[in-house]
This record gives structure tokens, C-alpha cells and sequence, in this order.
């Protein structure tokens, strides 16, 4: 029981050093969302094949490894914020959701175009309704990094007031130590 609570403790602390750890986890997931997904996207371009749909696939993929860059370059190792990579960071972050947004809209239009024809499109191609799914839940954690890293001073702020100082037994009497150089 003491070896986990020394763990959690010194989480705690590693969260109250590097509070931007927190988004950065969430990024992590959001980035996972897309790229272990991707071969569902391709299909899903490949079978629907609208304007724009690969240029959109390929924006938000190029983008969200640039993120990455972007992100660790705005929140240096005991440096302030770099403000330029931070303003970077959120412009890249609303792009990758107006071009999910948009290749979500070429799905719904491929559906809705397909007309009666639709339920036996999504029954021979299951990956267009997987990857509809897939960019709601993307598209979700994406606002989800976003929020995070915007409320990042005001969450800090409350960790730093978290204790996780350790009460040592005889730190009380300190005053009372005497030290001399008698021998």
C-alpha cells in the first residue's frame, strides 16, 4: 500500500512540474484515432472517391504529426511558452477539424446520393460506416486536445495547490539540533 501511494505521489508531482503532460496524452490518443484508422479512410476515399476526400485525408494526417512538433516546441523544458508555436498549434488543430468536417459531409453526401441504394452500400462496405464513426470520435478528441491545452494556465495553477509533500517524523524539532565543532 505504501509503494502505491509513493507511486501516485510522485505522478502527482512529475503533473505538477509538467502540467502540459495531460494534453499532450490526449493528443497522443487523438493522433492513434486517426492513424491506426487510416487504412479504413483509404478504402472509404477509394470507394466514395469525392473531391477533395484524399486531399482532406492527407491534410489531416500531414498536420497532426506537424502538431506534435508544434505542440513540444510551444511548451520548452523550463523556457515561458513559445506563443508563435502555440497560436501554430491551434490553427493546425482547427484545420484538421474543418477537413474531418468536410470529409464527413462527403460521406453523408455519398449516402444520401446513393439514395435507395444506400443500406446495400454500407452492407457490402462496412468501412464507410467504420470510418464515419471513426472521424465523430476523432473529431471529438480533437476539441477534447484543444480544450486541454486552452485551460492549461487555469488547471496548472489548481495542480500547484494539490500537496504532495512527504511528513517526515522528527522534522518538527529541527530548531533543537545543535551543531558544534567539539570533537
Amino acid at each position: 500500500m505504501k509503494k502505491v501511494k509513493e507511486f501516485f505521489r510522485k505522478r502527482m508531482v512529475a503533473l505538477k512540474r509538467k502540467p502540459q503532460t495531460i494534453p499532450m496524452i490526449v493528443l497522443i490518443v487523438t493522433f492513434l484515432i486517426y492513424s491506426l484508422n487510416l487504412r479504413i479512410i483509404s478504402d472509404t476515399t477509394a470507394r466514395i472517391n469525392m473531391t477533395g476526400m484524399g486531399l482532406a485525408g492527407f491534410v489531416t494526417m500531414l498536420l497532426s504529426i506537424l502538431s506534435f512538433v508544434c505542440f513540444l516546441n510551444a511548451f520548452p523544458h523550463r523556457k515561458p511558452v513559445n506563443v508563435p508555436m502555440l497560436v501554430l498549434f491551434f490553427i493546425m488543430q482547427i484545420i484538421i477539424g474543418v477537413c474531418n468536417r468536410y470529409y464527413l459531409s462527403k460521406i453523408t453526401l455519398a449516402i444520401v446520393n446513393e439514395g435507395a441504394k444506400a443500406a446495400d452500400m454500407l452492407k457490402k462496405n462496412l468501412f464507410i460506416a467504420k470510418a464515419y464513426k471513426m472521424l465523430g470520435v476523432h473529431f471529438i478528441f480533437l476539441i477534447i486536445t484543444v480544450a486541454l491545452v486552452a485551460l492549461l494556465p487555469l488547471y496548472s495553477k489548481l495542480l500547484r495547490k494539490i500537496k504532495t509533500s512527504i511528513d517526515v517524523a522528527g522534522n518538527e524539532s529541527m530548531g533543537e539540533i545543535e551543531i558544534s565543532s567539539e570533537e
